[in-house]
């Protein structure tokens, strides 16, 4: 393994979907020193491992604890090989909050960026891009066309649904022992201040500032999107700016998530994580 890569630093993107994990990584992806990108497949390949790693495998007795972390920091220096020839690595996946310490004790100088939003709007963002796209079923939904907005809110909202997994895994990450490699970005932060929440993660993450282009950012996963039929899901506007706009959730099921940022509250901030 050359100097380089033993020299390179991980972070991690994680957070709410439509929460701008994506928009983060494009911009930060201007830095050369950087590789930043959308969700990669390391998280499930992480959780897998550390299942086959387990007493589940016969052979668990002939396997340490020792070896059981270069066997998942390996996954990393695997996956993110020499022709990523970045020094500081971005890593995104919603399940990185519900593995706060792992990544702790395999990248002690790990960052962990949590993007949130209101989940009211999070949910009506995914039915936009369902109504948009009416006659592509969407993956997000295992490609059934059937349902209702409410039906589909309530099953992105569950516990293991798209929504509610990534929602309850940052309430985890907000509320563990020791929460101080976690931020939350606020999606609001992002797209009106954009300077202010980037320059916050540069001195979250200790990398000196670098002068980023707001007006000209650029992402493209149309091949992946279609496949997943939701064409748009991964789409970054070229200038970080807000968009008003009104819901397209009727009333009473909007009302039933605008209570759920916690993040909002300083007095459940027990752990004084930094958001912004």
């Amino acid at each position: 393994m050359t100097q380089e890569l033993l020299q390179r630093r991980f972070h991690f993107i994680s957070g709410l979907p439509r929460s701008g994990s994506t928009l983060l990584s494009a911009i930060l992806s201007q830095n050369p020193r950087f590789q930043a990108s959308m969700s990669s497949p390391l998280g499930s390949m992480f959780d897998t491992m550390l299942g086959e790693l387990s007493d589940h495998n016969e052979y668990s007795v002939f396997i340490t604890n020792d070896q059981r972390r270069r066997i998942l920091k390996g996954l990393f220096d695997g996956y993110y090989g020499p022709e990523f020839g970045a020094g500081v690595i971005f890593d995104t996946n919603r399940v990185w909050c519900t593995r706060l310490e792992a990544l702790r004790q395999l990248f002690p100088h790990s960052k962990i960026i949590a993007c949130v939003r209101h989940v009211s709007w999070v949910i009506d963002s995914i039915e936009r891009l369902v109504r948009r796209n009416i006659f592509q079923p969407s993956g997000i939904f295992n490609y059934k066309p059937g349902g209702t907005v409410y039906s589909r809110a309530e099953g992105l909202a569950k516990g293991d649904g798209l929504v509610g997994f990534a929602h309850n895994a940052v309430k985890q990450a907000f509320y563990s022992d020791d929460p101080s490699n976690l931020m939350l970005l606020r999606f609001e932060t992002l797209t009106n201040e954009p300077a202010r929440a980037i320059a916050a993660v540069y001195n979250f993450i200790g990398e000196p500032a670098y002068s980023h282009d707001f007006n000209n950012v650029q992402y493209e996963a149309d091949a992946f999107d279609r496949r997943l039929g939701t064409p748009g899901l991964h789409t970054v506007r070229p200038k970080v700016e807000p968009v008003a706009r009104s819901s397209v959730l009727p009333p009473d099921l909007f009302h039933r998530y605008e209570n759920e940022a916690f993040w909002l509250e300083p007095a459940l901030n027990s752990g004084k994580v930094k958001v912004v």
